[in-house]
């Protein structure tokens, strides 16, 4: 959990900095300078917050708190189409709330529009996970329910809405597995709903 709270604590001074770029490029009320929305708040483009059901299906479910910063896309081409295949960079943590598996996770992901406040989100990237040894029962094991070992893939799927320019509400599912990095091919399959902060 040591990594997954160190991680938590890097998104915190993160966030604080996004903010007090994004006060900077915003200006003061009195005239400062303005930015188109999309290159709002510095390096950071969204900060997500939400809880998790950890392998709901299984001897080992628990909940979680996640937490994730979303970056800016490194270039945003003028086309529409071909902005899509253009991913933002993200970086986040889960931390279990049973002493269960948490992790810290880093990859890129990829949003596409179905209208104005409707979005599909597909993601990919890896984590590095710090448990409990009571996490690793024979029958967790068994089960596939344990992830095994420290590193491994992560992939999530993604249905947002948009209140606003602002506040947005995202239903996840994320899967991660040890593929093979360790000596038990174990995985796990979380669900879960963030409220999302755009810069």
């Amino acid at each position: 959990m040591r990594v997954a709270i160190a991680t938590a604590t890097a998104l915190v001074g993160l966030l604080a900095a996004g903010t007090a770029a994004a006060a900077d490029v915003h200006g003061s009320s009195n005239g400062g300078p303005q930015t188109p929305p999309g290159m709002r708040g510095g390096f950071l483009s969204e900060a997500r917050f939400g809880v998790f059901s950890v392998d709901p299906f299984s001897e080992e479910s628990g909940g979680a708190v996640h937490a994730e910063l979303l970056f800016q896309k490194p270039l945003t081409p003028s086309d529409l189409f071909a902005s899509y295949f253009v991913p933002r960079p993200h970086l986040g943590a889960s931390l279990d709330l049973d002493g269960g598996v948490s992790f810290a996770f880093a990859g890129l992901s990829w949003n596409v529009d179905l209208g104005p406040r409707v979005f599909l989100e597909a993601s990919i990237g890896g984590a590095l996970q710090e448990t409990r040894a009571s996490a690793y029962t024979s029958s967790a094991l068994a089960d596939g329910v344990a992830a095994g070992c420290g590193p491994s893939l992560r992939e999530s799927a993604s249905l947002g809405y948009r209140f606003n320019e602002t506040w947005s509400v995202v239903a996840s599912v994320e899967h991660l597995s040890n593929n093979g990095l360790c000596d038990e091919p174990t995985s796990m399959t979380n669900f879960g709903a963030r409220l999302g902060y755009s810069f």
